[in-house]
């Protein structure tokens, strides 16, 4: 499958949502890597270069969405979400305010940088908040199709883009809407429920159960928050077994959001996620999906443990 940048398309995205002259954008110094500098030189007068101050950047969202405007902040993940929560909690989602915050360079992604760069609880921060939404684009067509969703919807967004280019799976003429999960593959025995880098994992892993018999269903839980739960029910129909997979901390993530929504059912739950540990640095962005369990071998295994309960 053709690969792509979503980091990339998220910059692209974000210049053609900017033909509407409310939207702005917001930086904290990392402009060259969210990409968000494509809007920087297609409005430099809508552009703010907050610095390394992630909370005086949401602050400044706050106001120019009660200005009228349409803020979208990038920084890294781990910064966009955690340095400033306080700010996005009281600042953006008690009054429930239209701000999308962009955390670029989530989960594993930012590999040479190390533990401290690496964002394995973003989601669950973010999940926490009433009023928000959070997002994880499989690909970068689906991260161009948040964007432009994520226009149209008033409250506040959280959009987690991964560093690493990703294959190419969501079908360009298919519209995105708020709040949907995509069956990106059908089967009968087992129903995969993966986000971001883990859907195309999972399709992998897929191939290989195959070869043993078993039938895989996979969805691309791409909308974490609001969950359909409704969606969901449909699509654990007929399966011996679920499996989540995410790049992320296997508390209070996509595992934990599944898992809170089917408590009244009865079939086996199997997680792959990040076992409660910070990441490192390593050479290569598969190094560390393969040390912390993330690749389609260890969803094979997950999917034959859970298959045997």
């Amino acid at each position: 499958m053709k690969t792509s940048s979503l980091r990339k398309a998220y910059g692209e995205a974000l210049v053609e949502v900017g033909s509407d002259e409310r939207v702005v954008a917001l930086e904290a110094d990392l402009g060259k890597s969210t990409m968000s500098v494509y809007f920087q030189d297609k409005y430099p007068k809508r552009y703010f270069q907050m610095g390394i101050a992630e909370q005086n950047m949401i602050s400044t969202a706050a106001g120019l969405s009660l200005a009228g405007k349409i803020p979208f902040a990038s920084s890294f993940a781990v910064f966009a979400s955690g340095r400033p929560y306080d700010q996005i909690r009281s600042s953006i989602a008690i009054p429930n305010l239209k701000v999308m915050i962009c955390g670029s360079s989530a989960g594993l992604s930012d590999f040479g940088d190390g533990k401290t760069h690496q964002s394995i609880d973003d989601i669950g921060i973010m999940r926490v908040l009433p009023h928000m939404s959070v997002l994880c684009p499989v690909d970068a067509i689906e991260t161009k199709q948040m964007v432009r969703a994520m226009l149209e919807h008033d409250g506040p967004v959280y959009l987690r883009v991964c560093r690493a280019e990703l294959p190419e799976i969501t079908d360009s003429n298919k519209p995105y809407v708020l709040g949907q999960m995509t069956k990106v593959k059908d089967g009968k025995d087992v129903v995969i429920f993966a986000c971001g880098s883990m859907v195309s994992q999972s399709l992998k892993a897929a191939k290989i159960l195959e070869t043993k018999g078993v039938s895989v269903r996979i969805v691309n839980l791409s909308t974490i928050k609001p969950l359909n739960i409704e969606q969901l029910k449909e699509n654990i129909k007929g399966v011996k077994a679920i499996i989540t997979a995410e790049e992320h901390n296997i508390y209070c993530g996509v595992g934990s959001a599944v898992a809170e929504a089917l408590s009244d059912c009865s079939l086996p739950i199997g997680m792959v996620a990040i076992n409660d540990s910070y990441g490192t640095s390593a050479k290569k962005y598969e190094e560390l999906l393969e040390k912390y369990h993330l690749t389609e071998d260890d969803i094979v295994q997950k999917v034959m443990d859970t298959l045997e309960k």
